[in-house]
């Protein structure tokens, strides 16, 4: 049976969701699911805009053939070629092999390097600039280089003013009935989703959205169709503030976030400890993580949810307690920067995994290192307490 929604009156939404999956790209943790978006225009020439993961492919097919209803696939527009939105384009070329890739010379590339072969009898190559007619549908197709592939493209309906947007505005999230914007309630219950999606999979291409934002400005977008997640028909606002604030490195609130890593729990109690101090201060948004039991991809996403950052983390063999040391390399890989950050320590008889960590913010660009470091010599008493107070201050 078919699981399809009307985006306009001859645009379909075709997408499916996968419960099932647990990690996407067999890394980021989605208790939620995602889902996989697919499109397709009717128009005098029929129109498909990208595919599925396998996972989905029953779904995504017996929508397909709902849609056209015996008419056939004139066009098959290929924004974007990671498999989890291409693993279906050679079956849709054994089912309707009339159709006509309409992609670029760059994802042709890697279309053989998927598939180890290309038709180039059944490909239109397009660039930025040019234009598919689907008859009153018109495409216009947007270069958005390494958002988040060197391939990708995003495609204009000056027809009905929507934005078919690859992987950019998606977020992670299995859709359930409800695909659009207006039907949920995205700031409490997809936000965070969104944001960790953005962080980790895009985070580190600020420049590169940015220019696609500059590109989008001039173009007169009423409705935005991402890959993953909702598709946006009503205040477009809300989250192209979001882009604007998450690829320029702008903390979305004031906050400190406090993320520790404690082998024995004293690090953990120094973090508490903190925690109360701000409290006390008045500071309002406080989030206190275990980096050991914490994914990495919420430290991330709240790392850039937040102004303000305290890592705290035991000397471990000479050097920076493990888990903490992955994530300075996973903050400096996204190109974490624009935050305020605090330094707590502990060791032993050698305490030095603060010079070690603020080494490591010092590759990251425009952070300022308070330098009221915090160092604990086993356990946390009375003048380190003392020192707590100060940097909890100094945060403020």
């Amino acid at each position: 049976m078919h699981c399809v929604r009307n985006l306009t009156e001859d645009t379909y939404w075709i997408g499916a969701s996968d419960r099932r999956l647990a990690l996407f790209e067999n890394i980021f943790p989605i208790p939620r699911g995602v889902s996989y978006n697919s499109y397709v225009i009717l128009d005098e020439k029929t129109v498909l805009l990208d595919t599925v993961d396998t996972a989905v492919s029953k779904q995504f097919f017996e929508n397909l053939a709902y849609v056209l209803d015996g008419r056939n696939l004139d066009y098959l527009v290929i924004n974007h070629m990671e498999p989890d939105h291409a693993s279906m384009i050679e079956e849709v070329r054994l089912r309707y092999p009339d159709v006509t890739l309409v992609t670029t010379s760059k994802t042709v590339q890697i279309m053989k390097q998927f598939f180890g072969s290309a038709d180039n009898d059944h490909v239109m190559l397009m660039k930025e600039g040019d234009v598919l007619s689907a008859g009153k549908h018109e495409l216009h197709f947007v270069a958005a280089p390494m958002v988040h592939w060197p391939e990708v493209t995003v495609a204009y309906d000056s027809c009905t003013k929507a934005l078919f947007s690859a992987d950019a505005f998606g977020t992670f999230g299995a859709l359930g009935g409800y695909i659009f914007n207006d039907e949920i309630d995205f700031d409490r219950d997809w936000l965070d989703d969104a944001r960790r999606y953005y962080t980790n999979i895009v985070g580190k291409y600020g420049v590169q959205v940015q220019n696609v934002l500059k590109k989008a400005d001039g173009l007169d977008i009423q409705m935005i169709c991402p890959l993953h997640g909702p598709v946006w028909r009503n205040n477009l606002g809300y989250i192209l503030d979001k882009y604007q604030k998450w690829s320029t490195y702008e903390p979305e609130e004031k906050g400190v976030v406090i993320a520790y890593a404690s082998m024995y729990g004293n690090t953990a109690n120094a973090a508490d400890v903190l925690a109360c101090r701000l409290a006390e201060a008045g500071v309002k948004n406080i989030r206190v993580y275990d980096v050991s039991n914490t994914h990495v991809s919420v430290l991330i996403s709240e790392i850039f949810h937040y102004s303000h950052l305290v890592l705290a983390a035991p000397t471990y063999n000479s050097g920076i307690y493990p888990i903490m040391a992955n994530l300075l390399e996973d903050m400096k890989a996204l190109n974490v920067q624009n935050r305020t950050v605090g330094i707590m320590e502990n060791g032993t008889w050698a305490a030095t995994s603060g010079k070690q960590m603020r080494a490591k913010l010092e590759e990251m660009k425009n952070m300022t290192i308070l330098d009221e470091k915090v160092t604990i010599k086993s356990a946390l008493w009375e003048e380190p307490s003392g020192l707590v107070k100060r940097l909890a201050e100094d945060l403020c």
